[in-house]
């Protein structure tokens, strides 16, 4: 019985995550993401899909960052009809991303249309708000620690991997074969996760690898927070925190919510300019399963801050010369309303721009951390005047000996460990402590290669 895995994605980057899986005719698509970062990686969104999306039987979902599921809305409006299976978070923080994607998407494309600042006659998005609403009614939520019998003969189970709400290892039993993908896998000890749940065993592992060649940095985070927050508005700048919507914002709040209940940063408002972290947080105080923190902890948190829901306000806290904490979308500075005030405050050097975690190569986030004097939005080129500065410490994705460890519980080798979601170095370090560590035998893929389960 033939069983084939293909990487369509997330294979020599942190980015697009697509891995098909077929068995006698039947395909089953592991996470549908889109490829950010560097432009020629952004190109792949564009192109044909490398399957026909209506031969794609079903989807399983590892969580609902837009990196694992934000290619949706395109596979269905090109055929895909079959079910999208994910944890119950999972659906219902995708029903936020995805909206929220559709539209940015039209309203970028609008902006560069306007300005003239695109060099497509029009500018066009990948895809709308109203694609991005057909995708809804196909998310499937499944439950954790439950083997579920699928329509397309497999039997999965959803395992927590931490990271973010509704995060899960996939384990899919096929063709009489095993394969377990790590999906994100959170951190060990988190202060706001659940840690990553083992494995007990697999015949195929796919494993991420965004940390794969570091350790996270062991500085306190409230600390290190405190101190950017102290010294920026000592001479009267803002902190701008461009911050993932769904995880990273929920964890920032808790920090500052900390801070401020023992008087380490007094009368410093904090602005959550994001409608998508707004409604995230909700639902992340509505699922207590999935993280440590208690229904009280989760209020106060999301209590901390100032929402900004309207387009105006947003414009306004941009203009607002007062010292505060602004929190908003997107944590790499792609897209979203942090660009708006990158551009006023990126060149003000009173000011802090803060990264909380990793900046995928070809982002604005990791050109500004590695120290670019200027940054180009909607066409035009912005001097970075202001501090800039990243706590790693704050990442949502295990370093390379939280990986190890997670690896550690598994009760024999796999047959084939495929490290995935790496940039190159990160993903051939981690083959290489696997190799050395473990004794597994393990390989990085190539991008669309087709590897036999036998």
């Amino acid at each position: 019985m033939s069983l084939s895995l293909s990487f369509l994605g997330g294979v020599g980057t942190v980015t697009g995550s697509r891995f098909l899986l077929e068995h006698e005719g039947r395909r089953l698509l592991v996470d549908c993401g889109l490829f950010q970062g560097l432009k020629q990686l952004r190109l792949r969104n564009w192109d044909r899909f490398p399957v026909e999306p209506r031969s794609i039987d079903e989807v399983l979902l590892t969580h609902a960052h837009l990196d694992h599921s934000g290619y949706l809305p395109a596979l269905v409006r090109e055929g895909f009809a079959g079910r999208v299976h994910c944890s119950r978070a999972t659906a219902e923080l995708c029903a936020i991303l995805l909206r929220d994607s559709g539209f940015l998407q039209e309203k970028d494309a609008e902006y560069a249309n306007r300005h003239r600042f695109s060099k497509h006659k029009p500018a066009l998005p990948l895809y709308t708000a109203k694609d991005a609403e057909a995708v809804l009614p196909l998310l499937t939520p499944l439950p954790f620690h439950s083997e579920q019998r699928l329509a397309s003969g497999a039997t999965v189970q959803f395992r927590r991997a931490g990271h973010i709400l509704g995060a899960a290892s996939i384990d899919v039993e096929w063709g009489g074969r095993r394969i377990v993908f790590s999906g994100d896998l959170g951190r060990t000890n988190d202060p706001v996760m659940v840690d990553p749940e083992p494995v007990p065993e697999a015949d195929y592992l796919v494993v991420e690898s965004t940390y794969g060649n570091r350790a996270h940095d062991g500085r306190d985070a409230q600390d290190e927070l405190e101190a950017v927050v102290s010294r920026t508005v000592s001479r009267g700048g803002t902190v701008v925190i461009p911050a993932f919507a769904v995880g990273r914002a929920q964890s920032l709040l808790y920090q500052l919510e900390k801070l401020s209940s023992s008087g380490r940063i007094n009368n410093v408002p904090v602005f959550l300019d994001s409608p998508m972290a707004i409604n995230a947080g909700d639902l992340f105080c509505a699922h207590l399963d999935d993280h440590r923190l208690s229904a009280g902890e989760c209020r106060r948190a999301c209590g901390i801050a100032q929402y900004v829901r309207e387009v105006e306000e947003s414009k306004a806290l941009t203009a607002n010369p007062m010292p505060k904490i602004i929190i908003s979308a997107s944590g790499m500075a792609t897209g979203g309303r942090v660009l708006h005030h990158l551009k006023r405050y990126a060149t003000d050097p009173r000011s802090t721009i803060l990264f909380s975690g990793f900046q995928a190569a070809g982002t604005r986030g990791a050109a500004m951390v590695a120290g670019a004097d200027r940054i180009k939005i909607h066409g035009e080129y912005f001097p970075v005047r202001a501090e800039v500065g990243n706590l790693p410490m704050l990442s949502a994705h295990a370093d390379a000996d939280e990986i190890l460890s997670w690896l550690g519980a598994f009760r024999r080798p796999p047959k084939m460990t495929f490290i995935s979601h790496g940039e190159p170095d990160a993903s051939d370090q981690l083959r290489h402590r696997i190799e050395e560590e473990l004794g597994w035998p393990c390989r990085v893929p190539e991008h669309l290669e087709k590897a036999s389960l036998s």
